[in-house]
């Protein structure tokens, strides 16, 4: 049989052990995101670099004032949908992120959860008589917390989908707004 001592620190351990793999999971995890970031943008950079060299040619190149204004007004719906691609790319790491690691925290919650009732239920079979109540109270209170973080886990998500749902409508009304405005490239006869 353990004191109850000798029980706090074994779970307090078990309880830091837990803290520190998730941490350790969070951090991994944010690395992870932070490199794909830093990736997407080297070839943004890279690829931004190498498209408005050409541009500057094609631009040098022009024979006239007219020429020059079409193939800038050219440039402006492919330049927009870049953006725009840019963009989506980054919610997509951005989101793949958010999602790992809510996946993390409703593990670990739930192990968590699991420790702390199985924990209560061994301290329920150690309590001296009379104290019934107090552990009853003990578990009623873990309930309510565990329905609690669930019902914020569910109102978080909810928000995250609206929050990506309107995002996804604005860019695709943003596209399509800049495909209307952007007049197509006149065709000249030589």
């Amino acid at each position: 049989m353990f004191t109850i001592p000798e029980q706090f620190s074994t779970a307090t351990k078990a309880n830091l052990d837990a803290q520190l793999a998730i941490f350790a999971a969070f951090t991994s995890k944010a690395i992870e995101s932070v490199e794909k970031v830093i990736e997407l943008n080297l070839t943004v950079a890279k690829t931004s670099i190498e498209e408005s060299s050409a541009a500057v040619k094609q631009l040098i190149s022009a024979k006239d004032v007219q020429e020059f204004v079409s193939f800038t007004t050219a440039q402006a719906q492919p330049n927009t949908e870049k953006a725009l691609a840019y963009a989506r790319h980054l919610a997509t790491i951005t989101s793949s992120a958010q999602t790992e690691l809510n996946k993390a925290t409703e593990a670990h919650v739930a192990d968590t959860n699991r420790k702390i009732v199985a924990f209560v239920e061994e301290i329920s079979k150690n309590a001296p008589a009379g104290s019934e109540n107090a552990i009853a109270l003990l578990k009623s209170s873990i309930g309510s917390a565990n329905a609690s973080f669930e019902q914020i886990n569910k109102s978080t998500k909810q928000a995250v989908e609206v929050l990506e749902t309107n995002l996804n409508t604005a860019v695709n009304q943003i596209s399509q707004a800049t495909a209307k405005a952007t007049p197509a490239p006149k065709k000249r006869n030589y």
